[in-house]
């Protein structure tokens, strides 16, 4: 057997033990790293899906690595507590473009025990996209978690497990 950091190196495999001597799994690895581990949901439509609270008010998304922003639907302002304006951005995916925007700023979002303070959200009509669901008999969302929430959390996303791992945040003051 050979060692090398702490970590057994069997035949091009690592291993590293935890406290009890059985290979420790990504879970372990990542929560001593300090993540938070959030359970995915995999969809009919192959998304994954997932719960999430806007400004203490629990929604459903989809998770989208192709998203660049976190988004809600236009229509959800008064149930998340949005205070929305006007946005020059325009949005386009799921087969449609040009399409308007809004924008709340100071947003406080929660995904299992991670949280995130200041966070920019775009608002747009997501009714193609929950017509695109209700087609393949999978429940409507809320809105999209995107790349953004992902690259702040330094997100690892463990497909085989259906596990969204997000990294705790240090807040510096």
């Amino acid at each position: 057997m050979k060692y090398k950091d702490g970590f057994l190196v069997l035949s091009k495999k690592v291993y590293h033990f935890c406290g009890n001597k059985r290979p420790m799994t990504l879970k372990d690895f990542l929560v001593q790293k300090e993540y938070y581990s959030i359970p995915l949901k995999k969809t009919k439509t192959n998304h994954f899906a997932l719960q999430a609270k806007i400004n203490g008010v629990r929604g459903y998304f989809i998770l989208d690595t192709g998203a660049s922003n976190t988004c809600i639907g236009v229509d959800l302002a008064d149930k998340f507590k949005l205070i929305s304006e006007a946005s020059d951005t325009k949005a386009a995916g799921a087969g449609a473009t040009e399409m308007d925007t809004r924008q709340a700023l100071d947003v406080k979002i929660t995904i299992g025990k991670w949280k995130w303070y200041n966070l920019h959200l775009v608002l747009f009509d997501l009714s193609h996209v929950n017509t695109a669901l209700l087609n393949h008999l999978v429940q409507p969302v809320d809105g999209i978690i995107g790349a953004d929430i992902l690259e702040k959390g330094k997100a690892i996303i463990d497909y085989k497990k259906k596990r969204l791992y997000l990294k705790k945040k240090i807040f510096l003051y």
